[in-house]
This record gives structure tokens, C-alpha cells and sequence, in this order.
């Protein structure tokens, strides 16, 4: 058995535009790519290929454009505990539920990771009443996962225990969260104390004895689930891989041994540095060395025992820390402090000239801008367009002003089409510029973070010095 948990986040206010936000995260929840091509994606209220002009037009007819335009709440299953049907019903009854059909809202189940998970979108102004809708400290524990808790139970999922604070505050929640952050640390954890009591069991039994030996419970059923020392809930082996069902480790501990292993596998598995091969057999010398030493210090995380990995995350990710700090300098053929600070300034050039770019993409963007608006509007005109083509009268206004639309925009010599690819284009290229900016800010972080600990070091060694010094000079006295 397993639970659902709900999350809600609140989508402030764009700078250039106010629901620019809202219609950024639309089009995410709704991408092809992740709903199984639309096939995962619904909507209340509104239609989900228009939903962002219908909440925009919601939010003018109530003048309540400003400020918080949305909310995003996000419903998390466990792996390979529910289908995507299942899941798309169960977020269509959440809405139901807990929106009372008063608010425009899209929703898509995620098909695209490990685990299912649903995304809903709903508008911050009430269609009806046109009040904004307020969340306030503890409505996560007294509205809204109650109503998750009982869909799980309708479902035949557990429940969550609630207490009066607030989401982000609740144990539960807390307890997922760093399940689910760290999810890939347990199962590495359970599939290395798998593998060691195939290697070292005889039959199927006494691997089931040594897993108790380790901490562990276990509960055998339709699947075999297991959970080790400082994990909240069990977890089915079938989830790990096929190599982990019961009918495989059945198979395995009486095929495999040390011998077999070590020719299919090279050798007993430990927590590596994932270092490209050429790099760790260079020559290393200056800062290189002495991120390198930190790494192999770190290497003892695997002499202890592996299902106690709850307890030591925190040098778990300072691991990864001294990796990616370790990548960085020899990335960059970083030797010494002064070839630090040449990066430093080439970062920081880098920095200036995508900025620059960055500025110079929407000026010339800009000088479409009546084009683009154009266009804009001409798609929000489309379905009355169509619903006049189709011999309703109602939208002759509308009609009218397509067409009017449709030959300012001809005279400006480009067509629809034209407009739309330049639109395109513009953003494409505003994405580009995105990326290399953040993969750019990553590496400025990592070396100035790595020059805060060289000059730290470096007074440390200084004062360590002088006191020597002082210290050798009364001695000789």
C-alpha cells in the first residue's frame, strides 16, 4: 500500500507581464511529451487550449489582474503503485472536491518520470463570486490533504497522519519529501544489501534470514516488500528492477556467487566517483590534488555500513559538493589560485556578453511586437471565427474584427504564419540564452565558491605562520 501527498504552490505575478507565470506553467503541465500526447490532460471550466485567455479574461471582468494569478497544486504517487488512469481519476475527483467547480482549472497526469504524478492549475479569482482565493498557514492540513486521505482510502491507499501545522511543517510531509529527494539513495542502498546476500546465501530462506539480521522487515504477499532501518514505509523489490522480483533473487542466490559476479561485474560494487576515465589517470597537481585527497577521504561513506545510509545524507551531498568541484578544476585545467581567478574573469565576461545578448534579442523582438499582438489576438478570435464559419450569427462582431485583423497583418507583408515562426524563433532563442546562462551561473557558483574556501585556507595558514613565528622568536630569547 501506498499514499498520495498534495503540495500547493501559489504563482506570483510576472515582472513584464502579470499572468506570465501562469501561462508559462499551462503550457508546461499540458506538454505532449509528458501527457502521453494530450491524451492525460483535462480541464474545468474552460478548455485546455484556451484555458490562459479564459483566466486572463476572468481576472478583467473582476479588475483582479495584479498580484498572485494562480496556484499549482501537485499530487505525488509512489512508483509503480498506480496507473495514469487511476491517477487522472483521482485528480479529477480532487478538483471536484476541494474546488467546488468555482474556478477555471487545468489539469494533466506526468507520465514522463519514475513515479506518476498530477498537476493541477486553477485560476486565483473565483469565476462566480470573483473573490481571489486565499491560502493561508495550516489549509494544507485542515483542507486539503484530508481531501487526498480520503480519495486514498476510497482507493485503497494509505493515509498520511495530519496534525495542525502547517504542510511544509508536518512530519508526513517532511518524511516524504526527503524520501522521495534522496529516493535514489535508498533504492542503491536495498538492491547493494540485495546483492551481497545473494553472493553469500545458499537458498532463498536464509536470504530472508539475513535481510532480518540487517534491520530489516519484510512482508511477503502477492509481492515481496522489505523495508530497512529509517525508511517509514515498505518498499516492493519488483520496484528496484527486474533483477530484484522474488522470482529473480529466488533464481539468483542459488546461480550466482562471488566467482560469477566478479566475471559479469568486475568486482564487488562501491559508491564511485563518476570521473571521466582520462581524468583520473592525468597528472594531478596543485587545487586538483587537494579536491581529489577530499573525494578519496570521502570514500569511506562506503566502509560503513550501507543501510545506514539514512544517517550520514548530509555527507552524501557534500560528496557530490567535492565532486562537482573536483570536475570543475580539471574541466578547466585549474592548477593553482592564479588559474582560478583567470576563469573567475572569463565567467564573469561570459556573464556580461549573454546579459548583452540577451537585451539585444528583445529589442529586435520588440520591433514585431505590434505584429506579434496581432497575431495574438487573432488566435483568441479563432474559435468564435470558426463558430461563425460553422453559421452562428452571435459572432459577427468577432468575424468582423478577424477579418480586419487578418488584412492589417497582410498589408504589413507577412502572413499569420510568417509572424508565428518569428515568434517561435524568438523564443527558441530567448531558451538558448537561458540555459547557457544558468550552465554559466553554475560554474561561476562552483568557483567562487571554490576561491572563498582557497583565500579561508590560505588566512588560516597565515595566522598558523605568524604564530610559529612569534613562538620561535620567544624561544630564542
Amino acid at each position: 500500500m501506498t499514499l498520495a501527498i498534495t503540495k500547493i504552490l501559489n504563482i506570483k505575478e510576472g515582472k513584464q507581464s502579470p499572468a506570465r507565470h501562469l501561462h508559462w506553467i499551462l503550457h508546461y503541465v499540458v506538454d505532449p511529451t509528458k501527457t502521453e500526447d494530450g491524451r492525460y490532460v483535462g480541464a474545468t471550466n474552460c478548455q485546455p487550449d484556451y484555458a490562459y485567455e479564459q483566466m486572463v479574461s476572468t481576472k478583467k471582468l473582476f479588475s483582479k489582474t495584479d498580484k498572485r494569478q494562480g496556484y499549482h497544486i501537485i499530487i505525488s504517487f509512489e512508483e509503480g503503485e498506480v496507473t495514469a488512469d487511476t491517477a487522472f481519476e483521482f485528480v479529477e475527483r480532487f478538483i471536484d472536491d476541494y474546488l467546488q467547480g468555482e474556478y477555471e482549472a487545468v489539469y494533466a497526469i506526468h507520465t514522463n518520470t519514475d513515479h506518476i504524478h498530477g498537476h493541477i492549475i486553477f485560476n486565483s479569482v473565483n469565476k462566480i463570486t470573483g473573490n481571489k482565493y486565499r491560502y493561508k498557514k495550516g489549509d494544507w492540513a485542515k483542507y486539503i490533504q484530508p481531501v487526498t486521505n480520503r480519495l486514498c482510502e476510497e482507493y485503497g491507499l494509505s493515509t498520511i497522519q495530519i496534525d495542525e501545522t502547517n504542510g511544509k511543517d508536518n512530519p508526513a510531509y517532511t518524511e516524504w519529501r526527503d524520501t522521495t529527494r534522496n529516493k535514489s539513495i535508498w533504492s542503491d542502498m536495498i538492491r547493494r544489501d540485495l546483492d551481497a546476500l545473494v553472493l553469500k546465501c545458499l537458498d532463498f530462506d536464509s536470504l530472508l534470514s539475513g535481510l532480518t539480521d540487517m534491520g530489516y522487515e519484510i512482508k511477503r504477499g502477492k509481492y515481496l516488500s522489505i523495508r530497512p532501518p529509517g525508511m517509514a514505509r515498505f518498499r516492493r523489490t519488483a520496484t528496484l528492477g527486474e533483477r530484484y522480483t522474488e522470482e529473480s533473487l529466488m533464481k539468483r542466490v542459488v546461480s550466482e556467487n562471488l566467482l560469477t559476479y566478479q566475471k559479469k561485474y568486475g568486482g564487488a560494487r562501491v559508491i564511485r566517483v563518476n570521473i571521466p576515465y582520462h581524468l583520473k589517470r592525468a597528472k594531478l597537481t596543485g587545487l586538483q590534488k587537494k579536491y581529489f585527497r577530499k573525494l578519496y577521504e570521502t570514500g569511506k561513506l562506503r566502509k560503513r555500513p550501507y543501510s545506514k545510509a539514512y544517517m550520514y545524507r548530509d555527507e552524501i551531498r557534500k560528496f557530490k559538493r567535492l565532486q562537482a568541484q573536483y570536475l570543475f578544476l580539471a574541466r578547466n585545467e585549474i592548477h593553482n589560485s592564479n588559474d582560478l581567478e583567470q576563469v573567475i574573469v572569463s565567467l564573469n565576461e561570459k556573464k556580461a556578453a549573454l546579459s548583452r545578448k540577451k537585451k539585444e534579442l528583445n529589442k529586435e523582438k520588440r520591433r514585431f511586437k505590434s505584429l506579434f499582438d496581432i497575431a495574438k489576438r487573432l488566435k483568441e478570435l479563432e474559435p468564435a471565427e470558426i463558430s461563425y464559419k460553422n453559421g452562428d450569427s452571435f459572432f459577427s462582431d468577432e468575424h468582423a474584427e478577424y477579418v480586419e485583423l487578418t488584412e492589417e497583418l497582410s498589408s504589413s507583408g507577412y502572413t499569420h504564419k510568417e509572424i508565428n515562426d518569428f515568434d517561435t524563433h524568438y523564443e527558441t532563442k530567448m531558451r538558448e540564452l537561458k540555459n547557457e546562462s544558468i550552465a554559466n551561473s553554475r560554474e561561476l557558483h562552483i568557483a567562487n565558491e571554490l576561491m572563498e574556501e582557497y583565500d579561508s585556507a590560505k588566512t588560516i595558514d597565515q595566522k598558523d605562520h605568524k604564530q610559529d613565528k612569534t613562538l620561535s622568536t620567544r624561544q630564542s630569547r
